[in-house]
């Protein structure tokens, strides 16, 4: 007989009778900006993609190209017999766009965070400091370790030198922050984060998977954004959002590439990338590179949304990304503002307890290069429509 598991029926009838539940729509599209969601034409505004690189020619027709001649899979790990030259090529490619010594490509952001940070630190002889509104897969990092913990209030650098003080006798320090902190769409600051490790003798860990991409003069992220290059110890991206394929970043020195290699469970034990994902990778940062009118059309539909978006009376919070939410408060309002805007043809999906605080709901925004001005006004429109309907502006 199979063990007991109605429990989890139980608390997912707890999480219902609070409105909790995730209930995924169903994408029958590519991701673009106009799409098809169960059954519907929808303008996407939850999508990562924020360059709509998911369908450019030159990402496609790489992947394609590497899938017949080598296949579906390499067979193996990366450590073992799974590495191909496609894979150094990628990461080569990597570290030449971000301007650091070497990277290193991970099955993805999260096995990056939750592989890295358990190598960084031995035991209570080490801190590790983090910022209160970290992304979970680097809590869940940080959990897998034996180290010292700190928590500082989000973005506080008087917080943060207080807790780099109060662990001053700790063996190794490792600061660790968001980049782009995905539900409210503010930047860390780096410079004073960089400049404070320094004075303190620790290491800076950031998470920029939302600001590879998006933040930096080219898209090279929040590093290139502050100008640290080689300030930074640990760079974590990802391919998944902006550069629109699949997998993980580490970037920075030769050192933290060999010591990734060597010791970083989630990299030694996990099958290597498919050789076509590969290939797409390094054509997607190459597509970067070549073609910055990406990076500024997505820069300007995020002040045109922005300004607009102002000018109607919505509380856009604290955002000065491509990620801009809708403040709404509690979650119940969050859920009507989100459906409202479906039965409208947007989507954009309601983000609420627990992945914020209960009186923090809001409905968030991602805007891409892809978006058209109109596309842009008839969101607008219904934004302003469905939002006097309800009563929030």
């Amino acid at each position: 007989m199979p063990g007991d598991t109605s429990w989890m029926d139980e608390r997912f009838r707890e999480l219902s009778a609070q409105n909790l539940q995730w209930d995924p729509p169903t994408l029958e599209s590519a991701s673009t900006p106009r799409c098809r969601m169960d059954g519907e034409a929808m303008i996407m505004l939850s999508a990562n993609n924020y360059l709509n690189l998911t369908t450019h020619p030159r990402v496609v027709a790489a992947m394609i190209e590497a899938t017949k001649e080598f296949g579906a899979g390499s067979g193996s790990v990366r450590a073992i017999a799974g590495t191909m030259e496609m894979h150094l090529d990628a990461e080569q490619t990597v570290a030449r766009f971000k301007g650091v010594e070497a990277a290193l490509i991970y099955s993805a952001g999260y096995t990056a965070n939750v592989g890295l940070i358990p190598t960084l630190v031995k035991g209570k002889e080490d801190v590790i400091i983090s910022d209160e509104l970290n992304h979970g897969s680097i809590i869940d990092g940080v959990r897998l370790t034996k180290a010292s913990r700190a928590v500082y209030p989000h973005n506080d650098m008087a917080g943060l030198e207080q807790s780099l003080k109060e662990h001053s006798d700790s063996d190794r320090k490792l600061i660790i922050t968001d980049g782009v902190f995905s539900m409210d769409g503010d930047i860390a600051p780096l410079d004073e984060i960089t400049s404070l490790a320094q004075e303190h003798g620790a290491m800076v860990f950031v998470d920029d998977c939302h600001g590879e991409g998006v933040l930096g003069e080219t898209g090279a992220g929040i590093v290139d954004h502050f100008k640290l290059q080689g300030q930074v110890d640990f760079e974590i991206g990802s391919f998944s959002k902006a550069l629109g394929v699949q997998g993980g970043i580490v970037a920075g020195s030769e050192s933290m590439r060999t010591h990734a290699i060597n010791h970083s469970r989630s990299w030694l034990l996990s099958g290597s990338q498919p050789p076509g994902v590969a290939a797409a990778q390094k054509a997607a940062v190459e597509v970067l590179m070549d073609e910055p009118e990406h990076h500024r059309r997505l820069w300007e539909n995020t002040e045109h949304f922005r300004s607009q978006m102002n000018s109607l009376g919505f509380d856009l919070g604290q955002s000065t990304t491509p990620i801009i939410p809708v403040m709404c408060g509690e979650s119940a309002t969050a859920k009507q503002l989100s459906a409202g805007l479906r039965e409208n043809g947007v989507m954009a999906g309601a983000i609420v307890f627990p992945m914020v605080s209960r009186d923090k709901a809001r409905v968030r925004n991602q805007l891409s290069s892809g978006l058209s001005i109109d596309d842009l006004d008839e969101v607008l429109r219904i934004y302003e429509k469905v939002g006097k309907e309800i009563g929030l502006i």
